[in-house]
């Protein structure tokens, strides 16, 4: 019986001569919302970025359902990551495309699935993070910031991935949407029953999307939990950066 989702043992991963990753251990289990905190440079993208396959790391192990990922060929890395729906830190839309393509982009590229049927998915997802069909046509550049991460989390949900990956999802938007896209976030999740893996520096949105919390400092997980403990973890670092306090034993670069 598989018990994980998502597994990662052990992971490394250096640029020259500095490490990034130094031997990171996570299971993130089916169903189960994970969100992995820390600050800007902490390694946070370069493990989705390894977990994806986009980098190779240089030890360790990623398991996907069970399965050793890492030095698969294209072919059984594509099936990997068909698992797979994210949203990017800056929603990352294709300016060339309309909304609606911009959606359903993995269903007609990759699936193949036919322009008509995939428009229907795409206005089916748009209802689904709250937008109207009458932006369907738009290109991106005529979006608020809001709308281009709801665009964005549709996108991601479209294929109905079995584990979706958020990069920092609410990343620039005011309080009020932020907590619009997390709410998006847990109703879209739920619906789906996907598993997800999220990285956030926002312990706002940390708090809300996540059953466990992680904390990566200085290339290692150094505290994980549930996320109704992140206020009393006991750990000083956890607690320096929770609190948001200048104060304390993470250094300040």
């Amino acid at each position: 019986m598989i018990l994980s989702k998502i597994e990662l043992s052990g992971l490394r991963k250096t640029f020259g001569a500095k490490t990034v990753l130094n031997g990171i251990d996570l299971q993130v289990k089916s169903g189960e919302s994970v969100v992995v905190i820390g600050g800007s440079g902490s390694g946070k993208s370069v493990m989705l970025k390894c977990l994806l396959g986009l980098l190779s790391p240089d030890n360790g192990s990623i398991k996907v359902d069970g399965e050793e990922v890492i030095g698969l060929s294209p072919r059984k890395r594509d099936r990997i990551n068909r698992k797979f729906g994210m949203l990017f830190q800056s929603a990352a839309l294709f300016d060339s495309l309309p909304v609606w393509e911009n959606i359903a982009f993995g269903l007609i590229q990759g699936q193949r699935m036919n322009y008509d049927q995939g428009r229907a998915v795409a206005l089916e997802r748009m209802a689904q993070v709250g937008l109207s069909a009458d932006i369907a046509e738009l290109p991106p550049a005529e979006l608020s910031g809001g709308m281009r991460k709801r665009v964005g989390l549709a996108r991601a949900i479209a294929t109905a991935p079995e584990i979706i990956l958020f990069d920092e999802p609410t990343t620039g938007l005011d309080p009020i949407m932020a907590d619009i896209i997390n709410n998006l976030i847990v109703k879209c999740v739920k619906e789906l029953g996907a598993t997800t893996l999220s990285i956030t520096h926002d312990m706002t949105s940390a708090r809300k999307i996540a059953d466990r919390i992680a904390m990566l400092y200085n290339g290692k997980l150094i505290w994980t939990g549930p996320a109704t403990s992140i206020n009393c973890s006991g750990n000083p670092y956890v607690d320096q950066f929770v609190h948001g306090c200048a104060d304390g034993p993470i250094a300040i670069r």
